[in-house]
């Protein structure tokens, strides 16, 4: 039986684990080969092992998205061995600190701004013409609603997820009138290491697995999606 997504190529950030994870085993799932990235090589292999258990296919890219020119690499690699990308899935991002906004760090302002936002804009500047190269090239951001409704000790967090909105909605208007479809997910309370962290007190047991996501993930990677320069809120 065909499946949704056969012969299509789908990159996934933070792959490693939780949200990333469910998502590429999905994909995979439903037949796109999947390039999963994240900064656990253990974490990518046990993912590899679970894919090729299900009868997909994976290529691991242990990469830290902070490096320099891995983003260009991997995108010249993608070029040379497919020529496109169908699927892009902008998951990795970190949380910082949650503390007052005076005693937020210069590094913790770096890294959560480097990996939440410009990581996404060196995303988007490698792999728009590979998506462009795609007959329905489709980009799903993961977002927060920390970025609609701000908090206080949240301020590197959902200062930078407000960032990306604003980055990623810039960019769905101005490829408006292409075949890629750009939106942007927010997957609210879910049963993670990120929210664990933010949350020790939470049973984790009351919360979506991310496993839940991905339904919804794959109907907007799927060709025929038509939504664009949204913000989808899952709803368990």
């Amino acid at each position: 039986m065909e499946k949704a997504l056969e012969g299509r190529i789908a990159l996934v950030t933070g792959a490693s684990r939780g949200i990333g994870r469910a998502v590429a085993l999905a994909l995979a799932g439903a037949g796109a080969h999947v390039i999963a990235t994240a900064r656990t090589q253990g974490g990518l292999e046990e993912l590899d092992d679970a894919i090729a258990a299900a009868g997909g296919a994976a290529s691991l890219v242990p990469m830290d998205l902070m490096t320099p020119d891995g983003i260009e690499k991997l995108a010249d690699v993608v070029r040379e061995r497919w020529g496109k990308l169908d699927i892009l899935v902008a998951n990795a991002g970190v949380l910082g600190d949650l503390t007052p906004v005076p005693h937020v760090s210069a590094k913790t302002w770096n890294a959560v701004f480097g990996v939440n936002v410009i990581a996404p804009a060196r995303l988007i500047r490698a792999f728009e013409p590979l998506l462009r190269e795609s007959n329905a090239g489709r980009a799903v951001f993961v977002t927060s609603g920390a970025a609609r409704k701000p908090r206080a000790y949240w301020a590197p967090y959902a200062s930078s997820k407000a960032a990306l909105d604003a980055l990623v909605s810039c960019w769905a208007d101005e490829v408006a009138k292409t075949p890629i479809r750009v939106n942007l997910l927010n997957p609210g309370p879910m049963r993670t290491a990120m929210r664990a962290k933010a949350f020790p007190g939470e049973d984790p047991q009351t919360l979506p697995p991310p496993e839940a996501l991905a339904p919804l993930v794959l109907e907007l990677c799927s060709p025929g999606e038509t939504r664009h320069g949204e913000t989808i809120d899952f709803k368990p």
